[in-house]
């Protein structure tokens, strides 16, 4: 691939390595940075920086235990049949779990493959699911779609066990193309009719996968122009030949890291022609991305709408509200109501993107969270934020402009305008710091 588009961040005079380029890269690699890693990865470079991400050992407070803890909850959340633990289970995962990157690449492919509870009814399946994307998050393309096609929990969704010879139910052969793959003027209405032929076989008995050959449509096909007596993993095997397929995930690739600027034409392009020959290698892309200079550009700095999964985490995860945490029952349903339930999307195409999750509805209800956060009580915690004790822990001040100019770094990356400090600095420091969360630059990451 050549090099002119994608090359690696280099610091300079222009595009100094600063905070706020360290806060835009734990924003929209991870879910927010606090103040220790902030600084750790401004003193190391954008290298290591990077690296750790990408490795999963960016995040210096994980919970202790997490791996067990983690289990736990998702396992209790299965016993009990308890959708609501679920969801809670996975923000704790957000919140205190070492590798953030993994994570929100998981969120992206529940969205990708999205899938919801509420025809599932199956907390188990979706588990199992949410482990699988996340197993195959940042690898090949071809392992992830061979898994998350297989799910139960998708086959449930898109009607696959009422798809059988003589008896074609299209939803799984039109996502599989349309969504999944090749994307909108890709196929025909013919290759749609054909791959639910070839799906034919596919099924769900007792929780699990099955492939019933008594019941596939064995006769020949012609899909996307080839011939054959295609089954379902013939049928993969052939959308995974197709061009369009890189051209699909660098879209999906640059709205996670770019947001609705995107990237240009040609550059989105070179990236599509990367993964056609690394073989849709997807943590070779995320990669090349993290350490590019157009992720580190200027205007991609601040210009991405955050989601409310995001906007929750990151709230939470800057101001370092560890122990005691906030209730991650209270986080799931806090972004619930900003329009963002994980595990129930609200149809086969995922939810909004971009622009569209700030409306008056949702800034009310991240207002609210702001404000829940900091007081305690309804964020599931016992105790207040204190601004000044965390201001004074990183070395600032205890008045009212040192606190705000402490806040404004950590959230934003730079230093508070002269209107903001006349607006905040008469505030009491917990009502300065909901009133920088409620702001119309905290919605963007």
């Amino acid at each position: 691939m050549a090099e002119s588009l994608w090359v690696p961040y280099a610091p300079d005079a222009k595009h100094p390595w600063d905070l706020a380029r360290v806060v835009h890269l734990h924003r929209r690699a991870a879910f927010a940075g606090t103040w220790d890693e902030l600084q750790r990865d401004l003193k190391d470079g954008p290298g290591p920086a990077v690296t750790r991400l990408l490795a999963g050992t960016a995040n210096r407070h994980p919970a202790p235990e997490f791996d067990a803890t983690g289990e736990l909850l998702f396992s209790a959340a299965v016993t009990q049949g308890d959708i609501g633990r679920l969801k809670a289970g996975w923000f704790y995962r957000f919140l205190l779990g070492p590798d953030p990157l993994r994570e929100k690449l998981t969120l992206l492919w529940h969205d990708h493959f999205a899938t919801a509870n509420s025809k599932v009814d199956s907390p188990a399946l979706m588990r199992r699911q949410n482990d699988a994307l996340r197993k195959h998050a940042a690898g090949r393309f071809a392992d992830l779609l061979n898994a998350a096609a297989r799910e139960p929990a998708l086959l449930l969704y898109l009607d696959a066990p009422a798809n059988r010879k003589g008896h074609p139910n299209e939803n799984l052969g039109r996502e599989l193309l349309e969504l999944f793959t090749l994307g909108v003027g890709n196929y025909s209405e013919v290759d749609v009719k054909e791959a639910a032929r070839a799906l034919t076989a596919w099924g769900v008995e007792d929780g699990a996968f099955v492939e019933v050959r008594e019941r596939h449509d064995d006769g020949r096909k012609t899909i996307l122009g080839a011939e054959g007596t295609f089954d379902g993993a013939a049928l993969i095997d052939l959308l995974l030949k197709q061009p369009c397929v890189a051209d699909r995930l660098v879209t999906k690739l640059v709205r996670q890291f770019f947001g609705e600027g995107g990237v240009p034409a040609d550059a989105a392009k070179q990236l599509a022609a990367g993964l056609r020959e690394r073989e849709l290698d997807i943590g070779w892309a995320v990669a090349t991305v993290l350490r590019s200079r157009l992720f580190f550009a200027d205007e991609n700095l601040r210009s991405r709408a955050l989601t409310p999964v995001e906007y929750v985490t990151g709230a939470a995860r800057a101001l370092e509200l560890f122990d005691p945490a906030p209730s991650t029952l209270a986080m799931a349903d806090w972004s619930a109501r900003m329009g963002q339930d994980v595990f129930d999307p609200p149809n086969v195409g995922g939810w909004p993107v971009g622009r569209k999750w700030i409306h008056s509805r949702s800034l009310i209800a991240r207002a609210n969270y702001a404000a829940a956060l900091v007081s305690g009580p309804n964020s599931g915690r016992s105790v207040a934020y204190d601004p000044v004790a965390r201001a004074k822990q990183h070395g600032f001040g205890p008045a009212a402009a040192d606190v705000l100019t402490f806040h404004h770094r950590l959230l934003f990356g730079t230093e508070p305008p002269a209107d903001t400090r006349k607006r905040l600095e008469s505030l009491t420091p917990a009502r300065a710091v909901t009133a920088l969360l409620s702001s119309p630059e905290a919605q963007l990451g």
